[in-house]
Formats: structure tokens, C-alpha cells, sequence
């Protein structure tokens, strides 16, 4: 059986295991700390990040875009009338997602709304392309969920996990977009593809005392001293800031 080893919290992570649950395929997972990683861990890593997946014949394969084009190569696609030229435009559109990853893991610890907002407009960016491009829905290529649907899933999950919290709506001026999130959501796809304390490790890094949003996302409070964090609790870094931690996942 294929095996992944994971960060409870990682995105590209959830990626891969989404992906994996997408198609019904079997999988055992392990999760790790990335501030203690074990050294059979670091041995077969050649990153020393995750995801890392062992494959049925022990192969370990690392980054998450290599570890996906695998899984599509072994199983059967998710959208069934496709073409070379669909595949190229959903693999960049699922660039769009990827690389705004670590953009989302820095917004969603800014310490205060100012530095929310600023870091909100990278994001921004990326949601107005998205918003642009969706049609009719429900999904990003109509009625069948795809590998686009996969890796934005990750940013659709959080972006919910946040609101919920805090009242702080990602995608308040992207109808489209939200419509998008509440159906990619309904598949149970995100609930399947993360821990069951998934929602609990989010919260106690991602929606602490020490994030604006972790305190409700009222942009009338006073300003906080910035603290030093490290993107996805990896504790191995200082603040991400504006720029993707090497050291996340």
C-alpha cells in the first residue's frame, strides 16, 4: 500500500491525500514533527520536507507536483474527456494554487490587520485570475471535479476554517470563487484528506492569541509587537513574512 508521510497542517500535504481520496486509493499515513524529524525520515528525504510518498514498491518520491503527476500516471484521470492541451492549462491553473500556498500560511499569521490586508492583496491576485476563469460551475470544469479542484482545495479548506473563526471572508469580493468553495467543500474531500484533530492543530498555530484573525479579525484593535513564527509550525525558521519558508512542510 502506498504510504505518505505527513505534517498535520501542511497544504501540500492535503494536496496529495485529496487527491489520493479523490480517486479511492488506498493509503496508509504517518505524521511527523517537523521540528524532531526522525532520522529514517531525513534518510529517504533527499529534502527533509513533506509530502513525502513511499510507493507500493518502497520508492520514495518528494514534492508534492512530482508525487501528483505519479498518482495520475498509476490511476485513472478524474475528468474523463481530456486532452494534452487540458492537462498543460489544469497543471498551470493548479500552479496558481500551489504557489500561494505559503502566501496563505504568512496572511494568516499577520499579527495585525494592516499586515493582514497587505499580505491579503498577493492572494487577491490569484482569486481575481480564478474568479475570472470559472464558468458555470459547479466545479472548475463543470459537473466533474479535476485536478485544478484538487489543488485549490487546500486554500478553499483554510480560507473556510478562517472565516469560520474569525468572520474573515478570503473570497468576499469573488462570488465565483465562493460559490467554488462551498461545492469543492460538500465533496467531503477535505475532511477525508486531513487528521481528525486537523481542525485543532489548525487552530492552536494558525488561529492563536497571537494572530489578528486568532483574535477575532477586529480591525479596530490596538497594534500588537510583531512575533517570530515560522510558516505551517515548523518552529525551525524565523517569521515566513512575505516570502515561502524553505522550512515549511
Amino acid at each position: 500500500m502506498i504510504k505518505v508521510v505527513s505534517f498535520k497542517i501542511c497544504p501540500f500535504v492535503q494536496r496529495v491525500t485529496a487527491m489520493l481520496e479523490a480517486k479511492n486509493i488506498p493509503y496508509e499515513i504517518q505524521y511527523i514533527s517537523l521540528s524532531d524529524k526522525p532520522q529514517w525520515f531525513l534518510d529517504i528525504s533527499p529534502t527533509g520536507q513533506v509530502p513525502l510518498l513511499v510507493t507500493e514498491s518502497g520508492t520514495p518520491l518528494f514534492e508534492s507536483d512530482a508525487i501528483v503527476e505519479y498518482i495520475d500516471e498509476v490511476s485513472a484521470p478524474l475528468v474523463t474527456d481530456t486532452t494534452a492541451e487540458r492537462r498543460a492549462v489544469d497543471r498551470a491553473w493548479s500552479y496558481q494554487a500551489t504557489k500561494h500556498y505559503l502566501v496563505q500560511c504568512s496572511t494568516m499569521q499577520s499579527a495585525d490587520g494592516d499586515k493582514l490586508l497587505e499580505r491579503s492583496e498577493k492572494l487577491n491576485k490569484s482569486f481575481a485570475r480564478a474568479e475570472k476563469q470559472l464558468g458555470s460551475g459547479p466545479y472548475f470544469h463543470g459537473d466533474e471535479i479535476g485536478n485544478v479542484d484538487i489543488a485549490w482545495l487546500p486554500l478553499l479548506h483554510r480560507a473556510k476554517l478562517v472565516e469560520q473563526h474569525s468572520g474573515f471572508d478570503f473570497f468576499a469580493e469573488f462570488p465565483k470563487v465562493k460559490d467554488w468553495q462551498t461545492a469543492v467543500l460538500a465533496t467531503g474531500l477535505a475532511k477525508k484528506s486531513v487528521s481528525e484533530d486537523f481542525d485543532e492543530a489548525f487552530s492552536n498555530f494558525y488561529l492563536a492569541e497571537r494572530t489578528f484573525l486568532g483574535r477575532g479579525g477586529n480591525f479596530d484593535e490596538a497594534p500588537l509587537p510583531a512575533t517570530s513564527n515560522s510558516c505551517c509550525g515548523s518552529n525551525s525558521g524565523g517569521d515566513s513574512g512575505d516570502k515561502a519558508a524553505s522550512s515549511c512542510c
